[in-house]
């Protein structure tokens, strides 16, 4: 066992709903910054299959326009795909995840800190990424900046629905790839919606209605998503 990580969590202070979720968040941003060459990989894969697409497909720059916002939501996916599986995977495997379990705090306020960690090393550079990709697809500035919107109350989203799945798919056989088959489907919504407010804010149509539902689905992503990420890792415990 690595040292410093189930020690680390049996001997911590953690009092009441905010500190659990500041002290996990701290945990898990300390982790991330041990392993900088998997969240490198990560923007560099986001990276790639923006620039990408203009390559294989035509030049033309109205058509690149058009289908920007997809592939920036397409490839924001995938890039948050690639760091859900050592979500609760290492943990897990060194038995540090038995301690959170037992730790003296609330398990949904740890796995929301955890979440919340996932989020700012993975989610939070793809949104700053964002207008990058825009740029390289010849987006208005007013597109760009909705494009970042979405993905800033997107990306949560995604983080919340890969967290839950991660945890029921700890110790299953082929889990990276059981875990991509069921979040896909769960991430066509934030897809179609993150998508088509870029669309609607270049339609001239504004992107209120979509960026509205995202922030509802943020809302509830957050009210729900620890107890069910909960409920999921104790299962995957017993």
């Amino acid at each position: 066992m690595p040292a410093g990580r189930a020690p680390e969590i049996r001997d911590a202070p953690i009092f009441g709903v905010v500190g659990a979720v500041a002290w996990a968040c701290r945990r898990d941003l300390k982790l991330a910054a041990q392993s900088r060459a998997e969240l490198a990989v990560v923007l560099l894969f986001f990276l790639l299959v923006a620039s990408l697409f203009p390559l294989a497909v035509s030049p033309d720059p109205q058509l690149l326009r058009a289908i920007a916002s997809g592939i920036a939501w397409v490839a924001a996916l995938l890039a948050t795909l690639l760091g859900l599986p050592r979500l609760f995977a290492a943990d897990w495997a060194d038995g540090t995840l038995e301690q959170i379990l037992l730790a003296p705090a609330p398990l949904p306020a740890l796995v929301a800190g955890k979440v919340l960690a996932h989020w700012l090393a993975t989610g939070l550079p793809l949104v700053l990424l964002a207008p990058l990709a825009g740029l390289q697809f010849g987006l208005p500035p007013e597109a760009i900046a909705v494009l970042v919107a979405s993905l800033a109350l997107g990306t949560p989203i995604l983080s919340w629905l890969g967290a839950v799945t991660a945890a029921l798919t700890l110790g299953a056989r082929g889990g990276a790839s059981l875990l991509a088959l069921l979040v896909l489907p769960l991430a066509v919504p934030v897809l179609i919606f993150g998508a088509g407010s870029v669309e609607s804010e270049m339609a001239g149509l504004g992107a209120g209605a979509h960026l509205s539902l995202l922030g509802a689905g943020l809302i509830l992503a957050w009210l729900f998503g620890p107890f069910a990420a909960a409920l999921a890792v104790r299962i995957a415990h017993e």
